[in-house]
């Protein structure tokens, strides 16, 4: 078990500084948009027109594609060797590049009827719309290399090896970055800009892709190796999958309502919570997906040989490691919450008002962050076990329940009320996750976990003291100042961090060791 546990948290530290590189490259990303396309007809047919594609890649791509692929592509691994398995996965990407390219091609031809349906106030304006309809064209074929990349990146998991996959969207966002600069360079028209931006989307695509093919290789794996467009495995693949596209599905549902509702509330609500979202995200994406991702593969191997107790172990340190990190992050955020908002957005029309409205949604987003995080390995073990229905059940019970807080907390919280209700949905569907697993599996050893999450939540909270009295004297009254604000944010963060850690060695969680490990090797690889 000593040798699952370090798998995974070497994994997960590649899966999390990978993501960690790739929200930074975001963030910068938008800023450069921002500063070439303000909010304007070319930045509104842009984000209208990559959000199709980026719709499927969410539905069809990342994640419904791996969590269905991993746990049958285990099995055969495990169960009848690499050779079976490799037939499977080379057939697996020939149909699935055959249904991607019918895809992309439908939605080329079709891209005026899909921007009608998407953006029908575009209608009233022949420029933004034909403009819009151009670019879903160039862009749509980004659908095809994303969903390649998505199955690379299972087989590649199962396989060990993490980087190449979770170093991907960086290369997303380079490619983008430097399109626009590099259109820049040779012209002043915007629409020239826009359209090298959407060409830097498929070379970002591409670029994602070919990054995997050499590690591909490495591991004995040739992506057009000679195999049979069907096989019989394809068929669990498929079984799996759909329930997996539902969830997804229902998540977007789950946004869609949300922001429904925010529209329901005074001017700048939506924009409230998208922005506290963002910066809820960073620390989900970095530490919570990165250890799913990690140990999907581990616990596929478990339950593909039917060893339930190593299974029932992996499960148990991956929720302590996610507690671990999740629980001070959120008492970090909570605390240092304005000051990061202020920090990252305000400047220009994002003004002190707007931060103070914007740390409100993050504070009640916050307060759910814990149960957002174990979700994520609570529904991984589920995928693990090759059931996708359980899952997308009690999503689906989270959302009829987030619509009901949402509509009872909206009044009297205003749009903090529908970040709450968020919160609360979700602690509810890791609730009912949770006896659905235990009737699965029996005994998960939760009495052990509720003493180490005690502990670690009480480490979090001393730390949180150590964190609130210097952001008292550090950060009042520096909100304006960006260069101070900077300085104050950092020294509050590191303190953080080194009380908590010294609070987590008195109290002998052994996770810090696992983490110290990882950052041990780390350096010395430097």
């Amino acid at each position: 078990m000593s040798s699952e546990k370090s798998k995974v948290v070497r994994a997960a530290g590649v899966v999390g500084a990978a993501t960690f590189l790739s929200r930074i490259l975001g963030y910068i990303r938008d800023m450069v948009m921002a500063s070439f396309f303000g909010a304007g007809l070319y930045s509104d047919a842009f984000i209208a027109a990559f959000r199709i594609p980026n719709l499927l890649r969410r539905l069809f791509g990342e994640g419904s594609l791996s969590i269905a692929f991993v746990p049958v592509f285990t099995e055969y691994l495990t169960n009848q060797g690499e050779k079976e398995a490799f037939q499977m996965a080379g057939s697996a990407i020939k149909l699935l590049a055959a249904i991607l390219t019918i895809t992309a091609i439908c939605g080329i031809i079709l891209s005026p009827l899909i921007v009608r349906v998407i953006a029908p106030g575009f209608l009233d304006s022949t420029d933004k719309f034909e403009i819009t309809v151009i670019l879903t064209r160039i862009m749509f074929p980004y659908i095809i290399f994303i969903g390649l990349v998505a199955l690379a990146m299972g087989i590649l998991n199962v396989l060990g090896h993490f980087a190449a996959p979770a170093l991907a969207p960086v290369f997303l966002n380079l490619a983008m970055i430097g399109s626009i600069y590099g259109v820049a360079l040779v012209s002043d028209s915007q629409r020239n800009r826009v359209l090298g931006l959407a060409f830097g989307v498929l070379l970002g695509g591409a670029l994602q892709l070919g990054l995997q093919l050499p590690f591909l290789r490495k591991k004995g794996f040739k992506i057009w190796q000679k195999s049979k467009i069907w096989h019989k495995g394809l068929t669990r693949i498929g079984r799996l999958m759909l329930p997996a596209i539902f969830g997804a599905a229902v998540y977007q549902i789950n946004v869609l309502v949300g922001t429904l509702l925010a529209s329901l509330l005074p001017e700048g609500s939506v924009s409230y919570l998208y922005y506290a979202d963002r910066l809820v995200q960073f620390p989900l994406g970095i530490f919570a997906i990165a250890t799913a991702t990690a140990v999907l593969p581990t616990l596929s191997r478990q339950a593909a040989a039917k060893d339930y107790d190593e299974l029932k172990l992996s499960f148990g340190y991956a929720m302590r490691l996610v507690l671990f990190i999740t629980l001070p992050s959120m008492v970090g955020l909570i605390i240092l919450r304005v000051p990061i908002v202020a920090l990252l957005f305000k400047r220009g029309a994002f003004d002190a008002e707007t931060v103070r409205l914007t740390a409100i949604a993050l504070f009640y987003y916050g307060i759910g962050l814990w149960a957002f995080a174990t979700v994520r390995i609570v529904v991984a073990t589920f995928y693990a076990l090759q059931d996708t229905k359980t899952p997308v059940k009690t999503a689906t019970i989270s959302i009829i329940i987030n619509i009901i807080f949402g509509i009872l907390l909206m009044k009297p919280l205003g749009h903090g009320g529908l970040a709450l209700a968020t919160s609360l949905a979700s602690a509810v569907n890791l609730a009912l996750l949770v006896i659905m697993l235990r009737k699965k599996l029996g005994a998960l050893g939760w009495r052990d976990l509720a003493i180490f999450a005690i502990k670690a939540a009480i480490c979090s909270l001393c730390m949180g003291a150590v964190v609130y009295g210097l952001s008292f004297y550090l950060l009042q009254g520096m909100i304006t100042g960006i260069t101070k604000l900077l300085f104050g944010l950092f020294i509050c963060i590191l303190a953080g961090i080194i009380s908590y850690g010294i609070f987590a060695y008195f109290f002998r969680l052994q996770e810090l060791n696992s983490i110290l490990e990882l950052a041990g090797k780390g350096f010395n690889r430097k």
